[in-house]
């Protein structure tokens, strides 16, 4: 039986840990949580997973929370012009549904889920020492997880990494009491993009105590929305949060004018980082080799909504990968091959698009925007990009490519 290390208990590492579990492998997984911490922890993150990501886990028998999760069927699109009036305001309908699992109520499930099943857990911090020592007692070492001297061990890829600085200051939180949205009678992500400002991303939840909604505001640094840096109280946290909606985006801010309240004392997050691509083989003090996964090579900004579907999909292939490799050795070449073929069909696109999204929108996207209003078409297709970035280079990451299509669907029209 073949013996494999995870390192990190996040979606990349847990799906890929669940996932060889379940064809027989040996995994020990090391974290620096247990389950109850993890539960009872700060929110992690605003994901949502689309159809292709929500695949991966199905195939797994993962998908646990199919039926509690709010069914988001749709992706929108506002844009804020002046005097804060929606100069642009539309959604797209996703072919498949979408979902957003709070990450402190999957990752502590499937955390015990693994356990319960005779997988290993270690807890413990872990450094790039401590791997060199326990490498050798493995066939094959992962580290889904970059905290710490970990994320150096795999040098920067300064061709794909064109920023060095971040390009967003981050500030999310999870809520009860919005108002149902008027706009339509369906789930959706909403993103409402602020020039010059930022954007502020909209979307229903689930938390462990039931359905909810998170809000996600991406400054621009330096601006006025880029007001969260010390602050350690929630509630003024959200204070902050609203008081920049009523601001910038007062067609959201009316859905809280019953009231909204933070779902519990951890449902705040700060943050900023400088989206990275890393190589995806890290080199050991002593020599050795290990294999990076999802965000800790491939780390896009949130704005673009692929952090979670990366992760899914990346331990979706490198699962495939090792599967498919049998008894051979785990070696540098199975290492990169295993990486290339996520970097190829996900997250290449998705770090091009993610990239794209942080700057300002170049005339022919403010044309697809527009033209999102009128065309169905249009705003049906941006909505599932989130699901499959890939389609965006026949339509919308290169402007020649996108009039020839605001052609044709204007014509079909």
């Amino acid at each position: 039986m073949r013996r494999i290390l995870i390192v990190g208990a996040g979606q990349s590492g847990l799906q890929l840990a669940l996932g060889l579990q379940s064809h027989g492998y040996d995994v020990t997984l090391l974290t620096d949580r247990d389950a109850q911490e993890v539960r009872d922890g700060r929110v992690m993150s605003t994901q949502c997973m689309f159809d292709g990501a929500l695949r991966t886990e199905r195939a797994l028998g993962l998908d646990l929370w199919a039926e509690e999760a709010p069914r988001i069927e749709g992706v929108g699109v506002s844009v804020s012009g002046p005097e804060s009036a929606r100069v642009i305001d539309w959604v797209g309908r996703l072919d498949g549904y979408a979902q957003s699992v709070d990450q402190r109520l999957k990752m502590s499930t499937w955390l015990e889920l693994f356990a319960d099943r005779g997988g290993r857990v270690e807890l413990r911090q872990v450094s790039a020492a401590d791997l060199e020592h326990l490498a050798g007692s493995y066939d094959l070492v992962l580290v889904a997880s970059g905290k710490g001297s970990l994320a150096s061990l795999f040098e920067r890829d300064e061709e794909r990494s064109p920023f060095t600085r971040p390009q967003r200051a981050l500030a999310a939180a999870y809520v009860y009491g919005l108002a149902p949205r008027p706009e339509h009678d369906f789930q959706a992500v909403r993103c409402n993009v602020v020039p010059g400002i930022g954007e502020l991303f909209v979307l229903p939840v689930l938390t462990a105590a039931g359905p909810c909604d998170a809000m996600l505001w991406e400054a621009v640094p330096g601006g006025p929305a880029d007001a969260f840096d010390g602050l350690r109280d929630p509630a003024e946290h959200l204070r902050v949060m609203l008081e920049l909606m009523k601001t910038f985006t007062p067609w959201e801010y009316d859905r809280t004018r019953s009231g909204v309240e933070l779902t519990d004392p951890g449902a705040t997050l700060a943050g900023r980082f400088a989206p990275t691509v890393r190589r995806p083989v890290g080199e050991l003090p002593g020599g050795g080799a290990v294999l990076g996964v999802a965000d800790v090579v491939v780390t896009n900004d949130p704005i673009a909504g692929q952090g979670s579907n990366n992760a899914a999909k990346c331990a979706a292939d490198y699962l495939e990968a090792i599967l498919a490799h049998g008894d051979k050795p785990f070696d540098r070449d199975f290492q990169q091959a295993a990486f290339d073929r996520f970097w190829t069909t996900s997250g290449r696109v998705a770090t091009l698009w993610s990239n794209a999204m942080l700057m300002p929108p170049p005339p022919h996207v403010l044309q697809l925007l527009v033209a999102g209003g009128e065309l169905r078409a249009v705003r049906d297709r941006f909505a599932n990009a989130f699901d499959f970035p890939a389609d965006l280079e026949e339509w919308f990451l290169d402007p020649g490519r996108s009039e020839a299509y605001l052609a044709s669907v204007a014509v079909q029209a």
